[in-house]
Formats: structure tokens, C-alpha cells, sequence
């Protein structure tokens, strides 16, 4: 009779888990695989505020999450010290483990726009203070960072060129560290997180899709090591605020020089709000899309990424 009570009280707990927490079954999908979610570009406290902590409830009520990746632009616009407080607030509820990474908004802007009311690039000094608050709001020792999880490498690349001219360019000493990494680990399959995404990768369906200040810099030395590292294979990015609905949010654009596949992150600076679940098998990656208004996988963007051979 008592163990009958107690599978009778497991169920019901069971039940009340599944139903009470936004999302909660979402995650039973893909049993087995390491879950990484990834949020693009916050862009905090920015507009659409309760839509976005309405993220942060579904991704905490999702038991199976082993990290989240921020995708930068985590200030709403200038990197000001208001702005990162509310992003710190904002992200002190986030129960999974996280890495953050830097996009423009969070370091290359002067805190005061011009006269007309426009955005300032700022000096060298501007930007590397903005970085350096990045890295104590977060608790980074540096913008830049790698994570081995399973058979998988992940690099976590940050804008943070002092004087580029460009919204997306990692340092040369960056770029130096990029290059050892892959060179230290030529048959592990490598995912690289980065702000931008690789030229290319998108249709040209604005005015800004594939332009120079809308894709990873140094775009010339990039392709260059990604030709030379085959064991690259996934690149995922925001920047671009591509929407679910756009039709280059999953196509064949996507694949970088026929080798490394791109995938283009929602922005979160919007009502309707989709993340990007990448789950990690051995022999494989699934990719998909979550759409937190309808609290639905959208499977009609499902897709598999095989990585290279080891």
C-alpha cells in the first residue's frame, strides 16, 4: 500500500512539473544528447523586457540545458554601466551555466551619442575600458574562451578590436590564440561561437546581409583558417537579427565554402521570441528552433549537422 502512495505521489509530482513550468517536457526530445542553448543578441533592458525573462523561466524549467551561450549584444545599445547592470540583473536569474560573449553594443560606442543624437564609435581606450567592464560583470578573465564537452571542442570568440573600423573584428592577438587552439587540436570536432556571421552564409535580403560591418573580421585571414582546419564545422552566430521566418535562417546559403554550416540566431529584442537548441550526439548534432510564445519546437526547422571524421 505504501509503495503504491509513493508511485501514486511520484506522478503526480511528475505532472504538476510538466504542466506548471513553462516549456518543462521541451527538452525530453533528445534524450541523451548534450543540450546547449544559445540566445542572440539580448539587447538589455532594450524593449519586450517580460518577454525576455519569459525565456530565462523556460530555459531554467528545462532540466537537461548543460550551458548557454550569449551571443553579445547584450547591452541594449551603448555598453554604458546602467546597461550592464540591468544585463547582470537580467542574467543573475539564468540557473544553467553560461558564456558570454561580446558584440558590438557592449563595447564600441562612447556612452554619449553625438549632438544629432547618433551613436559615437569610440576611441581605443573607450572600447577597451568597455571590454574590461564586460569581463568584471560577467567574471571573465578574458573575452575569449574554449570549453572541451564529450568529443566536441567549443571556441567562444568576442569583438574586440580597438580600432576596426568594422562592428565585428576579433584582435590580431585573438586571432593568434584562434589559430593555436585549432592547431592544438586538428581531428577534435570544433564548434566556433562568434557575434557575426561568416560572409556569405546569408542571401542578400537587406542592405546590410553579407556587407563588411555585418560579417566576422578579418573576413580574408578567417577563411583562411577555416580552409586550413577542416575539423571546423559549425559557426554560429547573431548580429544579423535574423528571424525564424526568414528565408535564410535555414538554407543551403548557409554552408560556409561547402565545409562549415552557419547558424544564423534570433535576436531576443522582439514580442516573439525564438532560441536555438544545438543537442550534441557523438556521431551527430541536432539543430532547433524553440518558439517561446507558442511554447513549441518548430520541427519544420529541425535539422542534422554531421561533423567531420576524426
Amino acid at each position: 500500500m505504501r509503495r503504491a502512495v509513493r508511485l501514486w505521489l511520484a506522478a503526480w509530482v511528475a505532472l504538476i512539473w510538466a504542466v506548471g513550468l513553462p516549456g518543462a517536457a521541451a527538452c525530453a526530445t533528445d534524450a541523451g544528447a548534450v543540450h546547449v542553448v544559445v540566445l542572440g543578441d539580448p539587447h538589455l533592458p532594450g524593449r519586450h523586457l517580460a518577454s525576455k525573462r519569459w525565456v530565462l523561466q523556460t530555459i531554467n524549467a528545462w532540466p537537461d540545458v548543460a550551458l548557454v551561450v550569449v551571443m553579445g549584444d547584450i547591452c541594449e545599445d551603448r555598453g554604458t554601466a546602467e546597461e550592464y547592470a540591468s544585463a547582470k540583473q537580467f542574467f543573475d536569474a539564468l540557473r544553467p551555466p553560461a558564456q558570454f560573449i561580446a558584440g558590438n553594443h557592449d563595447y564600441i560606442y562612447e556612452d554619449l551619442p553625438s549632438a544629432e543624437g547618433h551613436r559615437v564609435k569610440g576611441s581605443p581606450a573607450s572600447r577597451a575600458a568597455k571590454l574590461a567592464r564586460f569581463k568584471e560583470v560577467f567574471g571573465l578573465t578574458e573575452v575569449y574562451a574554449s570549453r572541451q564537452m564529450g568529443p566536441y571542442l567549443f571556441l567562444f570568440l568576442s569583438t574586440d578590436d580597438l580600432l576596426s573600423p568594422y562592428l565585428a573584428q576579433i584582435s590580431s592577438g585573438q586571432l593568434d590564440w584562434l589559430r593555436d587552439r585549432l592547431r592544438e587540436a586538428p581531428t577534435t570536432p570544433t564548434v566556433i561561437f562568434f557575434h557575426a556571421p561568416l560572409r556569405g552564409t546569408l542571401l542578400d535580403y537587406n542592405d546590410r546581409a553579407n556587407r563588411d560591418s555585418f560579417v566576422a573580421q578579418p573576413a580574408g585571414k578567417l577563411r583562411e583558417l577555416l580552409l586550413k582546419n577542416p575539423q571546423v564545422f559549425l559557426w554560429v552566430a547573431g548580429h544579423m537579427h535574423v528571424s525564424a521566418t526568414n528565408e535564410s535562417f535555414r538554407a543551403p546559403v548557409n554552408v560556409f565554402e561547402g565545409r562549415v554550416t552557419g547558424i544564423h540566431v534570433t535576436d531576443m529584442e522582439r514580442q516573439q521570441i525564438w532560441t536555438t537548441s544545438l543537442f550534441f550526439f557523438s556521431d551527430r548534432v541536432v539543430v532547433r528552433t524553440y518558439d517561446h510564445k507558442a511554447q513549441a519546437w518548430m520541427e519544420s526547422l529541425d535539422r542534422t549537422v554531421t561533423p567531420p571524421r576524426r
